[in-house]
């Protein structure tokens, strides 16, 4: 029978429970109760909530741009595939895990904990441009797109329209700016 590791219950549990409550609303007694392990066990595998909430983000990150590098490196279009990546399920009203993280104050002042949010997004943005790139250069997208500008705004309105359907409480706003910015990509 396979069992989950300690060390991968309470990575796991962080992950939620950032994700959930931030970094200030995750205490380790929290994370060793969702984990079903004891402090001692905690201890002994990581030095301390940062370490853990560093694993914890650092997975997060790696699982995101696993699943982006799938959609993007996908059959069809720059445009068809940039929709794909936009479009896919979602936990809108739970908002974008990493995303969140920057409206942790803990988290944002802390560079070793804000470094991977840093790199997750710089990387979004880089892998972005590069398909608006391709596209652009195969006469998909119009010849004057500047790629960096339209990633970082494929980006923002992504991270935008999860702000917009938490205060409405519905993901009608986000799905609404998702389609914004298609059309006006598809006019490009």
């Amino acid at each position: 029978m396979y069992s989950v590791s300690v060390p991968d219950r309470l990575i796991e549990s962080t992950r939620e429970l950032l994700w959930e409550r931030g970094y200030v609303g995750t205490s380790p007694r929290a994370i060793q109760q969702r984990a079903g392990a004891g402090q001692g066990s905690m201890y002994h595998h990581f030095s301390g909530k940062p370490d853990l909430a560093l694993a914890a983000i650092g997975r997060t990150a790696e699982e995101m741009r696993a699943g982006v590098e799938e959609i993007l490196d996908g059959p069809g279009t720059a445009l068809e595939r940039v929709s794909a990546y936009l479009r896919r399920e979602r936990e809108v009203l739970r908002g974008c895990p990493i995303g969140r993280l920057t409206q942790d104050p803990d988290v944002m002042a802390d560079p070793a904990l804000r470094r991977p949010v840093e790199e997750t997004f710089a990387w979004l943005r880089d892998r972005l441009a590069a398909v608006l790139a391709e596209g652009r250069d195969r006469g998909e997208l119009g010849a004057g797109l500047d790629p960096g500008a339209t990633a970082a705004t494929v980006v923002a309105v992504l991270q935008g329209g999860y702000v917009l359907a938490r205060a409405a409480g519905s993901p009608e706003p986000f799905h609404q700016a998702v389609d914004g910015v298609l059309a006006l990509l598809s006019r490009i």
